[in-house]
């Protein structure tokens, strides 16, 4: 027992994933005596990057949340300006764009993918909307047609937070390339991580020079170094968004085993979709929804309960059998700072039923067929 009296935790709900070339990687950086930011590491892991996504430039970031926030300078926006998400995401989708000054404008999300109502944001998007960002959840892409000729009407830009949504695609496209950019993260619950990191993807051309520029402290350091300029100096705002040559050096050993880490997780993302599907037929719980057009990550595996208390009630049931599930996202509009901006509670009706029912269950690569089979009949059993 541990000090609270619980089992000890003995199926984690996520373990880091390695493929075994993390430490080669990051002891060759080491010899090459460059472990700052945008050393030969963080190079490939952008090339790599650029090369399966197919888009014009990738910029490596020290986390999802700083991919956003230079999207947010690169858009433009500021005090008066509005951008459009749905309240039922990370805090970060929302703060990158608080931060600069412009305001909130939360829309609920959809039944079935829990994504943003497209309909919805594109009826919340007017004259002072900046940005529209679309999360995509648990790497199933957002329906991103009405978005973006939404945007394309009222002058905003697309930020696709794809923070979950590397190796997925909509209608045959990767997610984080309808958009104008994105931001991918890299942190240790995703499927590919470096412990903490994140990319900007610019898919928009337009943007690249300034993002390069805003990414060096705000100097034109990038164009000095390819021989452009022949001295660098302080020509814009910016911060250190470069993250260490040492975490690209792991990043990349990941990335190279996109395909297979995707592969392990399909098979167990399948297998908890056959053997808890007669919870579905049963009305116990509702499954995952992915629809034909989408082709998912399988970054998360999630039931939604009847209601909170069967919801609290079996991850404690879980807990107790040493199995650790979690809840997700608390609706950003009945937050403090939600409130503090008129939100109120019913706004948001799906979002609301949403979080107090949803339940992530343990998949990462490394879980074992047998830790699997634990997590699948210690659920039944709970019915």
């Amino acid at each position: 027992m541990t000090a609270s009296g619980m089992p000890p935790v003995r199926i984690p709900f996520n373990r880091p994933y390695f493929s075994g070339r993390e430490f080669d990687y990051m002891r060759r950086a080491l010899e090459a005596g460059h472990i700052s930011g945008d050393g030969d590491f963080s190079k490939e892991c952008q090339r790599l990057l650029e090369r399966t996504l197919g888009v014009p430039k990738v910029l490596l970031t020290t986390s999802c949340t700083a991919a956003l926030e230079m999207a947010a300078l690169l858009c433009g926006v500021g005090p008066g300006d509005e951008f459009v998400l749905p309240s039922f995401t990370f805090v970060s989708t929302a703060n990158a764009f608080f931060l600069r000054g412009a305001r909130p404008v939360f829309v609920d999300i959809r039944e079935d993918t829990l994504n943003m109502d497209e309909h919805l944001a594109a009826e919340a998007a007017g004259e002072r909307t900046k940005a529209i960002v679309p999360v995509h959840y648990a790497g199933i892409g957002c329906e991103m047609e009405p978005i973006l000729a939404r945007a394309r009407a009222v002058g905003a830009s697309v930020v696709e937070d794809a923070a979950q949504g590397l190796g997925a695609a909509w209608h045959g496209r990767p997610l984080g390339t309808a958009g104008d950019m994105a931001a991918l993260s890299f942190h240790e619950t995703k499927n590919v991580s470096c412990g903490e990191g994140g990319a900007l993807i610019l898919n928009d051309p337009g943007f690249v020079e300034r993002a390069e520029i805003l990414r060096e402290k705000g100097t034109n350091r990038s164009r000095f170094f390819r021989g452009q300029v022949d001295k660098y100096t302080w020509v814009d705002i910016g911060s250190s968004f470069l993250p260490s040559d040492l975490l690209a050096a792991f990043l990349l050993a990941q990335l190279e085993r996109l395909d297979e880490i995707t592969g392990l997780r399909r098979r167990l993302y399948e297998r908890y979709a056959q053997e808890l599907a007669p919870l579905e037929r049963g009305g116990r719980a509702r499954l995952p929804v992915i629809p034909a057009h989408c082709q998912p990550n399988y970054h998360i595996y999630y039931l939604l309960l009847d209601d909170v208390r069967t919801r609290d009630a079996l991850i404690a049931h879980l807990r107790a059998a040493g199995i650790l599930a979690v809840f997700h996202y608390l609706p950003l509009h009945l937050s403090p700072v939600g409130r503090s901006l008129g939100y109120q509670d019913g706004q948001f009706p799906v979002t609301e039923s949403v979080s107090g029912r949803l339940l992530r269950l343990p998949l990462y690569a490394g879980l074992t067929a047998e830790d699997q089979e634990r997590v699948i009949s210690t659920v039944l059993a709970f019915f």
